[in-house]
């Protein structure tokens, strides 16, 4: 095995340069992953710019990994040499401030960060907590799961906890990094999915990940007041008449919404 390895790193903020590193070896309760893929997230811009809050420069970005592990640590017991893992944006606690004692660990004081207090996945090679992370199947290539350790848990968390029923609506707002994930899950979960994009280059995405709909919000502009909960229409709708008569929550959603909702649209021209 080669003493060294090539890792991307972030020297000045702004300033991201290919280096060679000495191999590191794991600590106790660490791991030492041969890198097999790393997805690409936009908390990585924070990195590279040197704004993410306690960022010590220089630091490695990427913390959606997934690779191979080559060694471990004193008292690892529970992994095996060569078997596939990933590991997310947080990959470990300290277990002993006071969310974690409230088994709130998702809020600990002091974490281990990715790409922030520790070196992430844009390299070669790089050490993780082992009890950070988790197993990857097989079904699954390591470029296919890399996007779920961080932008899958995410969108997979938002819909899992939202206290929703199959058949419930949901809306995906953006079908990018995030949303082309949200649709899938929200579909597979059973919901009635509805993908909200601008313009009309992500409607075959969206439609073949999925969504029951897909709605333009370049064409169908309504919005809610967040003060009153009321829908009004946007410029483009009052240009063409839609609003005809000031704001009304009924005349201003749009058309493909009350599809989505499998209701019949109200009539438009109705006093």
């Amino acid at each position: 095995m080669k003493s060294t390895y090539k890792a991307l790193e972030v020297s000045a903020p702004g300033n991201l340069r290919l280096v060679e590193r000495s191999v590191p070896e794991p600590g106790a309760g660490q791991v030492r992953i041969r890198v097999e893929a790393c997805g690409i997230c936009h908390t990585d811009a924070a990195t590279v710019t040197g704004i993410y809050p306690g960022l010590k420069l220089p630091r490695v970005p990427g913390h959606e990994v997934v690779g191979r592990i080559e060694a471990l640590g004193n008292g690892v017991s529970k992994w095996k040499i060569g078997q596939r893992v990933g590991v997310g944006l947080i990959g470990g606690e300290d277990g002993v401030c006071e969310p974690c004692r409230r088994g709130d660990i998702v809020n600990c004081q002091n974490p281990v960060v990715l790409g922030v207090t520790v070196d992430g996945g844009y390299a070669e090679v790089m050490i993780a907590e082992a009890r950070g992370i988790a197993s990857i199947p097989d079904e699954l290539s390591s470029a296919e799961a890399a996007p779920l350790l961080c932008a899958g848990i995410t969108t997979y968390n938002a819909l899992r906890n939202a206290g929703l029923r199959g058949g419930d609506l949901v809306a995906v707002q953006g079908i990018g990094g995030l949303g082309h994930l949200g649709v899938q899950f929200a579909r597979h979960m059973g919901f009635h999915t509805v993908a909200i994009g601008r313009g009309r280059e992500k409607e075959k995405l969206a439609n073949d990940l999925g969504a029951h709909v897909y709605i333009d919000a370049a064409v169908d502009d309504a919005w809610c007041d967040g003060a009153t909960g009321v829908w009004s229409c946007g410029p483009r709708q009052a240009d063409r008449g839609g609003c005809a008569g000031g704001p009304d929550p009924i005349k201003c959603v749009p058309a493909r919404l009350w599809r989505a909702l499998d209701l019949r649209e109200p009539d438009r021209h109705a006093d």
